[in-house]
């Protein structure tokens, strides 16, 4: 069975003062994380705080790569199938996505995966993932 990738639309993010660099970085294909300065860990969601040690958080910018943790093929949610997957950046973090831009049915855990950005109402890009 293959399933190919098909664009959906993509409503606009909700943009606050916590994410809004988030956000802003997405538009200009980058994908940022936060570390924190005093225990060092990155950790997502971006917060201001550090969830492990309420510590201070700084932005950082995030290579892209990174392997499926988890995946799924979602076929009733709505007319177009998508991937939904936690993907593992290099960085250690693991973070909520979908993948794009493949045969749905091909993906499986540990496959190499790469940062890409999909248009989203209001000018804004979202990151997902596509094969390395």
């Amino acid at each position: 069975m293959s399933t190919p990738y098909q664009d959906r639309a993509l409503g606009a993010p909700i943009v606050d003062a916590a994410t809004e660099a988030y956000w802003n970085a997405a538009r200009e294909g980058v994908l940022r994380i936060k570390r924190c300065t005093a225990c060092a860990k990155v950790h997502w969601y971006p917060r201001a705080l550090c969830p492990y040690c309420v510590g201070d958080t700084a932005w950082e910018d995030a290579s892209g790569l990174g392997t499926i943790y988890s995946v799924s093929v979602t076929r009733r949610a709505g007319p177009i199938p998508y991937a939904i997957a936690y993907v593992t950046l290099d960085e250690g973090v693991t973070m909520l996505t979908n993948i794009v831009d493949a045969d749905l049915d091909a993906l499986r855990i540990g496959d190499r995966v790469k940062v890409c950005f999909k248009p989203a109402d209001g000018g804004f890009a979202v990151p997902m993932f596509a094969p390395a």
